[in-house]
């Protein structure tokens, strides 16, 4: 079931790589289904908080007309960063499935775990390295073109 809606995420990623966008893609599902997707739109918005996480709760949110996302679940290309994931704690998802770590700034556990910090007043399940190949494959190729074509 993990790899089905992380397929979904890397959908989403994909739109960002089309866009010049570092490619991180997510999902939002409930109860099985689908109710919110997102990827990153940083340069395109010149927004620095519009990534993939954020956008999916945003859409989540005015989908179930709630900010509590209670039983939801999140799949995200790219474990959050400490934005993403105080928005992720803050809107009370209950599991997060993530594809690749973050050495940089990854705040699920490479650089710091918010998730595993018992002061917050919910917390907020999580696996990682669901298809970690393909989310990293997609990150790594991204830069490698970048990095090529400088003046992207």
């Amino acid at each position: 079931m993990e790899e089905k809606f992380m397929k979904e995420a890397l959908k989403e990623a994909k739109k960002a790589y089309n866009k010049l966008e570092v490619p991180v893609g997510a999902v939002i599902v409930k109860n099985g289904k689908i109710i919110a997707r997102g990827y990153n739109q940083k340069e395109t918005k010149t927004d620095t908080t519009k990534h993939a996480e954020i956008i999916a709760i945003q859409k989540a949110s005015k989908k179930l007309k709630a900010w509590r996302l209670l039983d939801c679940e999140m799949y995200v290309t790219l474990e959050p960063c400490s934005m993403c994931a105080g928005a992720i704690i803050n809107s009370r998802i209950k599991k997060v499935y993530y594809g690749t770590s973050d050495n940089k700034t990854g705040a699920v556990g490479s650089v710091l775990n918010l998730f595993e910090d018992f002061t917050f007043n919910h917390k907020v399940e999580y696996e990682k390295n669901i298809m970690q190949t393909e989310c990293e494959n997609i990150l790594k190729q991204f830069f490698k073109e970048l990095r090529k074509n400088k003046n992207v």
